[in-house]
């Protein structure tokens, strides 16, 4: 975990692949607790520490994560992600170049609970809600393409699963349709930014995740940024 950004009100920190934003059935320490403790110790807090989670990361993708340290900040932060006036940018590594160098794509996504995935459907299917995303490349190499995406909707396993039906799976992903795994069992997913008006301050604020650590495919889109 690498703190990014704190005050009073908030915390954003960066997020490694493998972590779990909150408690489930793996019974796996969650980033949420390590947040906690951080704050507990830093602040030699006693007793309990409040944190609220307002969004999460699947288990797999790096960056960003914001947390509420205040009931004020979790309230307005909820709803701001609602809203939509929470603006997240992800970056995500392709094998397969997209069929466009930017677009929008539309889709309908039926989650599937069981398989904990979620599935392109058409717009008639019962449970199925409206995903949009923008995307556009913004670096390539010899062999893999560095999108920029933007969500416009937040569903389950969004960019994953319409990236993956566009015929471009994000490397490293086997859930949707990746050739082969990363070593690490990461995605090349990353929450790269996160920009919004502060809800008690009113300041803007816009932050960066670093990058994956050591990662040389990673760091070569990177620096070719266009």
């Amino acid at each position: 975990m690498q703190v990014v950004y704190e005050d009073n009100h908030i915390i954003i920190v960066s997020k490694r692949s493998g972590e779990i934003v909150q408690g489930d059935k793996t019974g796996d320490l969650p980033l949420s607790e390590t947040v906690k403790q951080y704050i507990k110790e830093k602040y030699q807090k006693p007793g309990n520490v409040f944190l609220g989670v307002v969004h999460r990361l699947d288990r797999p993708v790096w960056g960003l994560v914001v947390f509420a340290k205040t009931s004020k900040a979790l309230t307005r932060l909820n709803k701001m992600f609602r809203e939509g006036e929470v603006h997240k940018t992800y970056w995500a590594i392709t094998k397969e170049a997209p069929p466009a160098e930017e677009g929008l794509l539309t889709d309908w996504l039926v989650r599937n609970e069981q398989q904990n995935k979620s599935y392109v459907q058409s717009q008639k299917t019962p449970n199925a809600k409206k995903a949009v995303l923008k995307y556009k490349v913004i670096a390539h190499s010899d062999h893999y393409h560095l999108l920029e995406v933007q969500l416009m909707t937040g569903r389950h396993h969004q960019i994953r699963c319409q990236l993956a039906n566009m015929g471009c799976p994000i490397k490293g992903d086997l859930k949707y349709g990746a050739k082969r795994s990363n070593p690490d069992g990461s995605i090349c997913l990353l929450a790269r930014s996160v920009a919004f008006v502060h809800p008690v301050s009113k300041e803007n604020i816009v932050v960066e995740a670093p990058l994956p650590p050591q990662d040389r495919l990673w760091e070569a889109l990177a620096s070719a940024v266009i």
